[in-house]
């Protein structure tokens, strides 16, 4: 690695042919390559992505903080997120300013307390779904061997597909959006890596299918909300409404003009409460379950405690969740070693500074989570696999925006609760029936496209307790 080369910011700076003639690589491994030059160059450093976009990477926590919540007037998300408005739409992801903070307001009561009550059941069917396949495939041929992300990709869209939609999409319809999602997710994040290759890319006509399978997503949205509205003209009146985050947005209406959402803006947010609900948790799963078969101690302190708070069977409720703190504790460190959100990006709307360092309008930061949860002058033993971190006594106590899986400031996910009941309550109902055992002694590589995924299959097996 060569001299850093100080800038005017004082902050140091990767060359651009560097950056450029790595920019491969860096798209190969963008988590191995940024730890290499942040180890090289410290925790902030300029940097051009795919050697083209200047951007300023980080894993200072502090100054994550100045620009997620101290001062986050003055940043909003850059182009590398807007650019998902042209296949999601313009949804709470992908939103700014006063809009969003409308489009927020409307949706928060969707994720309250008596709201996931009521869900939890939900939770717990797909959970228990999941259970009786493994349990079907385990009469024919003993302990299953599964690919972990696959499976937890389809429960985790279960989840979330049910409860936006109730029964308004079958299951054929619920897999066919997670591949059409998966599709555009793939293909934009190599747009992002790779920028210099968008001409091919036009000429191959890529985007041009990609804008399809957007139209084609946004189409079957439009079915199942006319689906929904046409079941519901035709319930009886003294009938109770669905219970799911559809019925919740069609009924909500905006404290300024008493109106509803317009169809257009509705699937725009649709698209997103798909898209953020189950990649997230469906990843998060997938690393959770490999992590406890790796980690046995750790996978049988959990059984103990399940055992305990739910003796002989009894059913876990939203209300019975506290008392299972170390599956709490489980998914927190889970999401610290492979945070689904692994970076985040944020643009200064104006000048700024920062410690001394000005920060001149237009300067794009990509907040390394990643790096954040693994940084050794943060965390004790980082790589270790450690839950009882998460503690309410743990000393040391959680560093100060240390610790970021569903983001910070006034943007922190809106479904951080949700996702939270949903980790617990998939390993809970899996670990009272099952032990998940490594099928491979090599860890799975990573796969960061806009969430950390596993890099190939994740092969685990799961054997009858």
């Amino acid at each position: 690695m060569p001299t850093p080369v100080t800038t005017s910011s004082t902050w140091p700076q990767v060359p651009r042919w560097l950056t450029l003639r790595q920019s491969l690589r860096m798209a190969r491994d963008p988590v191995g390559n940024l730890n290499k030059v942040l180890a090289a160059y410290g925790d902030t450093v300029h940097l051009y992505l795919g050697g083209v976009k200047p951007s300023i990477v980080t894993r200072d926590p502090a100054l994550v903080q100045h620009i997620l919540q101290k001062n986050h007037r003055r940043y909003h998300k850059s182009d590398l997120t807007h650019g998902l408005l042209r296949y999601l739409g313009k949804g709470l992801l992908t939103n700014e300013g006063a809009d969003w903070l409308r489009q927020r307001r409307l949706i928060q009561p969707g994720f309250h307390r008596q709201r996931l009550a009521g869900l939890t059941r939900l939770m717990r069917a797909a959970a228990d779904e999941w259970v009786a396949e493994l349990a079907a495939l385990g009469a024919a041929q003993g302990p299953v061997e599964v690919e972990a992300h696959a499976a937890m990709t389809r429960v985790a869209f279960r989840i979330v597909a049910r409860s936006v939609f109730g029964d308004s999409l079958s299951d054929e319809e619920l897999m066919q959006l997670s591949d059409w999602l998966t599709a555009i997710q793939l293909f934009y994040v190599t747009t992002i890596r790779q920028p210099y290759l968008r001409p091919v890319q036009h000429l191959r006509g890529r985007y041009r299918q990609h804008d399809d399978l957007a139209r084609r997503l946004r189409e079957l949205v439009r079915a199942a909300i006319a689906r929904h509205r046409t079941a519901q003209a035709a319930a009886p009146a003294d009938a109770a409404p669905p219970d799911d985050l559809l019925q919740m947005l069609l009924d909500a209406r905006y404290e300024d003009t008493g109106e509803p959402m317009t169809e257009h803006q509705l699937i725009d947010e649709l698209n997103i409460l798909l898209v953020a609900g189950h990649e997230t948790s469906a990843n998060a799963l997938a690393w959770a379950f490999f992590l406890l078969a790796r980690h046995p101690e750790v996978q049988d302190r959990l059984a103990e405690e399940i055992n305990r708070e739910l003796p002989n069977g009894q059913e876990v409720e939203f209300a019975g969740l506290p008392r299972l703190s170390y599956a709490l504790q489980v998914v927190q460190e889970a999401m610290r070693l492979y945070p689904p959100a692994w970076i985040i990006d944020r643009v200064a709307t104006e000048d700024d500074e920062f410690q001394g360092v000005a920060i001149p309008k237009g300067s794009v930061f990509s907040l390394y989570v990643y790096g954040v949860h693994h940084h050794a002058g943060l965390w004790p033993d980082a790589e270790a696999f450690r839950p009882e971190r998460f503690a309410a006594d743990a000393q040391p106590a959680l560093p100060t925006y240390g610790y970021l899986p569903f983001g910070g400031g006034p943007r922190l996910c809106v479904g951080s609760h949700f996702a939270l009941t949903e980790l617990q309550l998939v390993l809970i109902q899996t670990l009272r029936r099952y032990r998940v055992l490594p099928t491979a002694e090599t860890p799975p590589g990573m796969n960061p496209l806009v969430t950390l995924r596993p890099a190939g299959e994740l092969r685990l097996r799961f054997e009858q307790r």
